[in-house]
């Protein structure tokens, strides 16, 4: 019988874990859980004492070059000591598998595994922690590059709106909504000279491990390129502000957040009024991303979904527009 062909797979972990224990040279005792689908896939390998991270990328979703790219950059982070996940070799000194899934070529790496938990709500001190860490990563990559994308307002607007429009009507009003915030976006970045380097473009707590002691280790750099440094500063207050449903509790912990950063790495003033705008441009883009990758995320991509999601964008910009010294210390 012919096999019928698939656009994406999951792939078995019972297979996975074989691999793994065969060009790992891990023991036996080791098991292969599946512990999420989505842009990419992930799995636990582990066993009593150690476990460790398979990630699977999907099928045409980053080349070979752009994942090689991705571990340069965990590789520079973790010879200056940053708290990161980072990639492991296999017995061959080699950091990528392929693997010949029913749609084609898939990718797949291991990763360190980083200790503690997902905390989805903050203290002032974690807060404070996380600024720190992610300034002293700035100053790493800062005026460096890497050879993916580079987020430009063209990157983070103008292709994530091209994306969107092939499931939604231009005419719609969130449709217009999005090309005049894409405006907005243009123009306040337009000749800006502020910090520029190799940025994560998604650190939030989904991606980030805390410990008891506040020990914090960021991962999954799947989104990494080139770009203003803001960029990452305005994403996790956007995502911060959207947690916390007690306003004036987040303008507080956003304040210890941004006090750790500049611990590592100073903010002009300029950086900090583009904010809000910054972290607006984040969210479009990932609105793209969204639509980019129906085959994961068409559950909810629906007009009520795009409702919903550019609502939470209007409460961010009305937030920032009504309290103007959030970011100000």
């Amino acid at each position: 019988m012919t096999s019928f062909p698939v656009t994406a797979s999951t792939l078995s972990a019972t297979a996975l874990c074989k691999l793994v224990k065969e060009k790992y040279q891990l023991t036996e005792d080791f098991k292969c859980l599946l512990y999420r689908t989505g842009i990419n896939h992930t799995y636990f390998i582990k066993n009593k004492h150690n476990t460790y991270v398979l990630r699977v990328y999907c099928y045409n979703w980053r080349t070979k070059q752009e994942i090689l790219e991705e571990l340069k950059l965990l590789e520079l982070l973790k010879d200056n000591q940053h708290s990161v996940s980072y990639a492991l070799t296999d017995k061959n000194k080699n950091f990528i598998q392929q693997i010949q899934a029913p749609e084609g070529i898939r990718y797949a790496v291991l990763f360190s595994f980083a200790e503690g938990g997902k905390v989805r709500f903050l203290d002032h001190q974690t807060t404070f922690a996380i600024g720190a860490l992610m300034g002293e990563i700035h100053n790493t990559t800062v005026n460096k590059t890497i050879a993916r994308v580079n987020y430009t307002t063209e990157t983070l607007t103008t292709k994530p709106y091209s994306f969107t429009l092939k499931y939604f009507d231009a005419k719609l009003p969130e449709m217009e909504y999005i090309r005049e915030v894409g405006k907005k976006v243009e123009i306040a970045f337009k000749n800006k000279k502020i910090p520029e380097g190799i940025i994560h473009l998604d650190i939030w707590y989904d991606n980030m491990a805390i410990t008891d002691n506040r020990k914090i280790t960021i991962f999954d750099f799947d989104f990494c390129g080139n770009g203003y440094l803001v960029l990452d500063v305005a994403y996790f207050c956007a995502q911060l502000f959207h947690i916390e449903t007690d306003k004036e509790a987040y303008k507080l912990k956003i304040k210890e957040f941004l006090k750790g950063y500049q611990t590592k790495t100073k903010l002009s003033k300029t950086e900090i009024d583009l904010i809000p705008i910054a972290a607006t441009a984040v969210w479009l883009f990932y609105l793209g991303v969204q639509s980019q990758r129906f085959d994961w995320s068409n559950i909810f991509l629906t007009e009520n979904y795009l409702k919903m999601y550019l609502e939470r964008l209007k409460n961010w910009m009305n937030f920032c527009e009504e309290n103007p010294n959030t970011f100000t210390l």
